[in-house]
């Protein structure tokens, strides 16, 4: 791809304010800006009136970021995977082994609820057998 090339892409690129990205993602404009100053979002481009512009790739970043969110990663975790992919591809084993580290934690909480809710499932269905009992009693 030529330089025209890409830079005709960069300029097609669609472009959403912090406004937008809120809408889109429910994240507050608080914590998007805050995870830019943290180090958590990449370099957000600006418009000439200094506004920030956000693009798709932006956009799939944080939804990336909302799944990390769901696992219960920490924000130090998150803002280390994000240094590690500014760093470039030579830090692919490190990114890797923290998502590993993390699927295992994720595994662990799993199987911890699935036991949780084994146990309720249990005293609900013994609770739901009470029940019937009474119920049963109080037509006799």
């Amino acid at each position: 791809m030529s330089l025209t090339q890409m830079q005709t892409q960069v300029q097609t690129q669609r472009r959403y304010t912090i406004s937008e990205v809120e809408a889109r993602t429910g994240l507050t404009q608080h914590t998007l800006r805050w995870y830019e100053r943290i180090g958590l979002m990449p370099h957000v481009d600006r418009s000439h009136s200094g506004q920030r512009r956000f693009t798709d790739k932006d956009l799939d970043w944080l939804a990336f970021v909302g799944k990390l969110r769901t696992t219960g990663m920490s924000v130090a975790d998150m803002v280390r995977y994000a240094e590690l992919v500014r760093e470039g591809p030579q830090t692919a084993g490190d990114r890797r082994e923290l998502l590993e580290r993390t699927r295992d934690e994720v595994r662990t909480r799993i199987a911890e609820l699935t036991d949780a809710l084994a146990v309720l499932d249990y005293k609900i269905d013994t609770y739901a057998m009470c029940a019937d009992v009474a119920e049963k009693a109080d037509r006799t």
